[in-house]
């Protein structure tokens, strides 16, 4: 058995300190962030996973039903539901796909991120100023912590999703 050092000791009691802080406030973060789409779908007269599909198709769009149902973790039966009220509410446009018309292809209709945008604002607001008080470096390693993050999140869930 390796002995440890007393400052060998206090360093790594202090780094499983600070990853449990980091993990704390990812889980905190997370659930300020779903309040907040709460009340934007609120605001819209949406429910909160129509918003989560709207910002994929905004974000990776156009988009096809089954890839979209992928990326959101949605049986297709409820994304039709979903897809039916962001048309109804002109969010989105179906249409056909040029390469393989019996496919339909989901647009998002940039117009309306006016509307996103405004109710967004305070946070966009904040995350500008907030961002203001770090170097570049500082903020690249920000993102690249961020996308890593995320990334873990996306394995961890496709795997649990293989176990069902």
């Amino acid at each position: 058995m390796d002995s440890v050092l007393p400052s060998e000791s206090g360093t790594a009691r202090g780094r499983r300190r600070s990853t449990s802080s980091i993990r704390e406030s990812l889980r905190e973060l997370s659930v300020q962030l779903s309040l907040l789409n709460h009340q934007v779908s609120a605001h819209l007269a949406l429910n909160d996973v129509d918003i989560d599909c709207l910002d994929l198709i905004n974000r990776h769009g156009p988009l096809s039903p089954s890839a979209l149902s992928r990326r959101a973790g949605l049986h297709p039966a409820t994304l039709t539901g979903v897809l039916d009220r962001l048309q109804k509410g002109g969010w989105i446009a179906r249409e056909r796909d040029t390469t393989d018309r019996r496919a339909v292809m989901l647009r998002a209709i940039r117009e309306r991120n006016g509307e996103l945008l405004h109710l967004y604002s305070g946070m966009n607001t904040a995350m500008e100023q907030l961002c203001a008080e770090y170097s570049d470096a500082e903020l690249e390693l920000l993102a690249g912590f961020l996308q890593h993050t995320a990334d873990a999140g996306r394995d961890a869930t496709e795997q649990l999703a293989r176990t069902d």
